[in-house]
């Protein structure tokens, strides 16, 4: 499998970042704070973790290890798969969610979309005796961001994650005063919080 990867950012989405690899072009998707803090013609490291389906190959990717070993062992736990540990990885940061399991907080892992109570039992319940021990999860969770048009990231990174344009763009609205922009990955953890509430 492939468990990492290295070389120029050719492309850089929202939620995914085409690295070119000695002219190929791998396709890998990433939490909105990763792909943020990727720059077209920049070079990109990054740790990967591929899911084999009976139609598709699908790589993701990761800022560090440490979130890549967290994204494969959240989808051990009944009814969780890739986009949801994806989506577990865009909200909270591995110490996030360890805290979060360990404490059997609910209403922290619901904030996730695609999580509901039921799933976040399920979550503290499987996973309890296994997150503090994944290794490298204290790593920093992605690159910083220059200030620029940091509300258009965040807006598109919470569409992505399933909340409508309205309340996205509302969310961002609530932050923009006390959030100069030089984060994406804070100011996006700030407007899921104001949605949160």
């Amino acid at each position: 499998m492939i468990a990492a990867v290295s070389g120029t950012a050719q492309h850089v989405g929202l939620d995914r970042v085409v690295v070119d690899v000695h002219g190929v072009g791998l396709l890998v998707h990433t939490p909105p704070a990763v792909a943020a803090g990727c720059r077209t013609g920049a070079r990109v490291e990054l740790a990967t973790s591929m899911v084999v389906r009976e139609d598709s190959m699908t790589l993701y990717g990761f800022a560090a290890p440490g979130e890549r070993d967290t994204f494969e062992l959240v989808q051990t736990v009944s009814g969780v798969g890739p986009r949801v540990a994806l989506a577990i990885l865009s909200v909270l940061s591995p110490e996030e969610l360890a805290s979060a399991v360990a404490g059997a907080d609910i209403a922290t892992l619901t904030k996730v979309p695609g999580i509901g109570k039921k799933g976040a039992e399920r979550i503290t319940l499987e996973l309890r005796d296994k997150l503090p021990q994944v290794p490298g999860a204290g790593a920093a969770a992605g690159p910083a961001v220059a200030a620029g048009p940091w509300q258009d990231q965040v807006a598109e990174a919470l569409v992505g994650l399933g909340y409508s344009a309205k309340q996205s763009a509302d969310a961002v609205a609530k932050i923009a005063d006390e959030h100069g922009g030089e984060d994406v990955s804070s100011a996006l953890r700030a407007a899921l919080q104001v949605l949160a509430r």
